[in-house]
């Protein structure tokens, strides 16, 4: 049993850090929270930590067959990079339009912010190279064994991990928007920068081939 706990905390604290980086999710997440409420930012983050873990899982037991999707990677990533575009456009939009209230045009929607969630995470497969990597390296240090038991603390852990880590963007943003005046007119200023600096460096990534999916194909 404490190999387990030991399994259950290791995944848990990758997921933490990793979580913890600007990044697509945990940015959409905190405008979520932000705009529209804590509920419908934390269905965001469980649809989203969902789809992580069936991709952990995938990780750990299909490897050769993710491996083999080439080509459906390419294009979840390019989809992916379309919807970070879109993130960028849409918060700039409502910044410009001078009202706290103004939404991301592609948050702008009545699907269930759980169905959001999943859909963002599911076109993100940025995860199945991060967690291939962090498995591997859990299996060569025997901290990960190749068994249920194992498998399903680590998965748990990991979702777990996810949702701290959004938490911390969700209630840091609202916490800071509370605090400071006409602050969401800027943050959408800032939220949209941040989407933008990721859309170019995904970008070049891709077109150099150093995106977490070609160095994934290569390993």
């Amino acid at each position: 049993m404490k190999k387990l706990v030991t399994v259950f905390f290791t995944g848990m604290l990758v997921s933490f850090l990793g979580s913890l980086p600007l990044g697509t999710l945990n940015v959409a997440a905190m405008q979520i929270g932000i705009q529209e409420s804590i509920v419908h930012a934390i269905y965001f983050s469980f649809g989203s930590l969902l789809v992580e873990m069936v991709y952990v899982r995938l990780s750990l037991v299909a490897i050769d067959w993710v491996r083999k999707q080439a080509r459906l990677m390419r294009i979840m990533e390019w989809l992916t990079l379309a919807i970070i575009v879109a993130l960028a456009i849409g918060s700039f939009m409502a910044a410009l339009k001078g009202s706290g209230s103004a939404k991301n045009v592609l948050l702008n929607n009545n699907m269930h912010r759980f169905l959001l969630g999943m859909f963002m995470s599911t076109i993100n497969p940025v995860q199945i190279p991060f967690w291939f990597g962090w498995s591997t390296v859990l299996f060569e240090k025997k901290v990960l064994q190749p068994n249920n038991s194992n498998y399903n603390f680590y998965i748990v852990g990991i979702g777990l991990g996810t949702l701290v880590g959004n938490c911390v963007f969700i209630f840091g943003g609202k916490w800071m928007v509370d605090r400071i005046a006409n602050s969401q007119q800027y943050l959408n200023w800032v939220i949209g920068g941040i989407f933008a600096i990721t859309a170019v460096i995904q970008l070049v990534k891709i077109l150099m081939k150093k995106d977490g999916v070609t160095k994934f194909q290569q390993q």
